[in-house]
């Protein structure tokens, strides 16, 4: 099975995708000279005012190494270990972190099975009827992934209805949003609307995913979680020495929109490969693409071929369910090798028998 040229650009997940240039150039700025370390720095201070100045409020904002410390550190300054989280069965949280929030803070995950990745109020007001008093855990932060894993997109209306229905019973609100900007380019909506417009307590804002290097922003809409936020993040071990070379890319990120730029183009590009991928004979594509990710199943004996030509998961259980990701560096010419790839396999792969 000869395939055509491969695209440059995979699409096995942004995560793949290198430095944003001007991420990468904010990086050789900030090495320049000595700075304070452990955040007591200009860029430090820099970044955190862009987030205040986003959200329009004074805002308390932490830097992070990675999403699952981020997760971790804000459900930590949110829960009692007799609390719990009320999630998705697929959340990140909940699936793809090791049991971090479980082992680290000690907070039981209960989880609600969610066909679209979407929970429902009536999911969670079932869930809060089933606690026992001494006797169960005690249901305290609602935990939303936006976008979900599954590629969807909670609207305005439905995100403030799910935050209203959390705090009439005593419930805090937290937002994975490590591809909170390609939400945002989804909704049109600024990271205000969707977040402290609408109730959030605490936000993980994603930047690894948007072309940083490495780095992720806890960002507490809710100061009175803020209390003790900076000891957990030293006891997370995610207390950064040279905070600056995370601090300098978020501010390279959120100059002249390039957080929301780089988030329109992945989410243009998904919508591209749909389009030439959705016209291909035995290729089904799972709903319509809301952010950066596609879903389609494949016949079987194309899959393997496929991923060892250019790579992308399935998703577990199911080997022909594909999932592809684009990024800010994904390019047309990536879409159409892709396709063209794609296209082949299926010329090649013989029909199944009736």
């Amino acid at each position: 099975m000869t395939f055509p040229v491969p695209p440059i650009q995979s699409f096995e997940s942004d995560n793949s995708a290198g430095v944003h240039p001007r991420v990468m150039e904010a990086l050789i700025a900030a090495n320049v000279g000595l700075s304070t370390s452990y955040g007591a720095d200009p860029w430090t201070h820099s970044a955190a005012r862009r987030f205040c100045e986003l959200l329009g409020a004074d805002v308390e904002t932490l830097f992070v190494y990675g999403g699952t410390g981020a997760n971790v550190c804000a459900l930590q300054c949110a829960l009692a270990p007799y609390e719990s989280v009320i999630c998705t069965s697929i959340a990140h949280i909940n699936t793809d972190e090791c049991g971090a929030v479980e082992r680290s803070v000690g907070s039981k995950l209960l989880d609600l099975s969610c066909a679209d990745g979407k929970l429902r109020p009536e999911q969670v007001q079932e869930r809060l009827l089933a606690v026992r008093g001494e006797h169960t855990v005690v249901p305290r932060v609602l935990s939303i992934t936006q976008p979900t894993e599954v590629g969807t997109v909670y609207s305005l209306d439905e995100l403030a209805v799910l935050c209203e229905l959390a705090h009439a019973h005593g419930l805090l609100v937290h937002v994975d949003g490590a591809r909170i900007a390609n939400a945002a380019a989804a909704l049109g909506s600024s990271l205000k609307e969707m977040t402290l417009d609408v109730g959030v307590d605490v936000l993980v804002v994603g930047g690894t995913k948007s072309g940083l290097m490495y780095g992720e922003a806890i960002v507490f809409l809710n100061p009175e979680l803020a209390r003790h936020a900076r000891l957990i993040r030293k006891q997370c071990s995610q207390l950064a020495s040279k905070m600056r070379f995370i601090s300098a890319q978020f501010e390279a990120l959120f100059t002249d929109g390039l957080w929301l730029d780089n988030a329109i183009h992945a989410n243009r590009m998904t919508r591209r490969l749909a389009e030439r991928v959705g016209a291909i004979s035995r290729v089904d594509l799972i709903g319509v693409p809301e952010a950066n990710s596609l879903f389609a199943t494949l016949p079987a004996a194309a899959v393997t071929p496929l991923r060892d030509w250019s790579f992308f998961w399935t998703v577990e259980p199911d080997p022909c369910l594909a999932r592809w990701m684009t990024s800010f560096a994904t390019s047309d010419e990536d879409v159409a090798r892709f396709a063209a790839g794609i296209e082949h396999a299926m010329s090649v792969v013989p029909p199944p028998h009736n």
